[in-house]
C-alpha cells in the first residue's frame, strides 16, 4: 500500500464553471473519467447511462454546466487539475431515490457528494478529505443544511481505487461527516449538518 502523505498547502479548490470545463476535460481525459461516466452516472437511469456513455454523456454534463450549475469542486496542484469532487442537491441525483440501498433517510432537503476522481499520482495523500472539506463549503454557500456521502466500506482491508469512486468512511469521517443509516454492510449514508 502507498504510503499515506499529505497533500500540498498549495492545493486550490474551486468550483466547476464553464470557464474551467478544459480543466476538467484534462483531468477525466478521454475515457470520461470512469468508462465514460463523464459524471452522469447517478444523474440518468441505468439504461439511459448506458446509451450515452462516452461522448453522449460529456455533451450532457457539458451543457449542465453552460447552464451555469457549479456540479461540483476541481483540485489543482498549481496549475494541474488534479481532483474531482460532484455534490448537488439530492433531487439533482435520481438513481440515487431508485436505489434501495442509498434511498432518502427522511424527508429533509439534503445535498449529496456522489463522487470522486482523483488523478493517479495524487491518489492516498489526502486529496478527497480536502475536496469533501471544498464541497461542503460550496454548497454551505448555497444554502445547505444537511451534506451526505454515500461512500463504500470494503470487505477487505483495502479495495482497487477504482472500486472507491464514492469515497471511502475514513475521508469523510476526517471531514466531519457521521454515519446515520447503513442498509447494506458496505454502504454507509454518512451526513454533516452545517450550523
Amino acid at each position: 500500500m502507498a504510503k499515506k502523505t499529505r497533500p500540498s498547502a498549495r492545493l486550490a479548490l474551486h468550483p466547476l464553471t464553464d470557464e474551467r470545463w478544459g480543466d476538467l476535460e484534462k483531468l477525466f481525459g478521454e475515457r470520461g473519467a470512469c468508462g465514460g461516466c463523464w459524471c452522469m452516472w447517478w444523474r440518468l437511469t441505468r439504461a439511459e447511462f448506458e446509451k450515452k456513455k462516452g461522448a453522449p454523456n460529456k455533451r450532457a454534463f457539458r451543457k449542465i454546466v453552460r447552464a451555469g450549475e457549479e456540479p461540483g469542486i476541481l483540485a489543482y496542484a498549481g496549475d494541474e487539475p488534479i481532483g474531482w469532487c460532484a455534490i448537488a442537491p439530492r433531487e439533482m441525483y435520481p438513481s440515487l431515490n431508485r436505489s434501495r440501498i442509498l434511498k432518502p433517510v427522511d424527508d429533509k432537503p439534503v445535498w449529496s457528494i456522489t463522487c470522486f476522481f482523483i488523478a493517479r499520482p495524487h491518489r492516498r495523500r489526502g486529496v478527497s478529505v480536502r475536496l469533501i472539506d471544498a464541497a461542503v463549503k460550496h454548497a454551505r454557500a448555497h444554502g445547505a443544511k444537511i451534506i451526505e456521502g454515500y461512500p463504500v466500506r470494503p470487505r477487505k482491508e483495502s479495495i482497487p481505487d477504482a472500486f472507491a469512486w464514492t469515497g471511502v468512511p475514513s475521508a469523510f469521517q476526517r471531514a466531519g461527516f457521521r454515519e446515520v443509516l447503513r442498509r447494506s454492510p458496505t454502504r454507509p449514508i454518512m451526513r454533516r449538518r452545517l450550523r
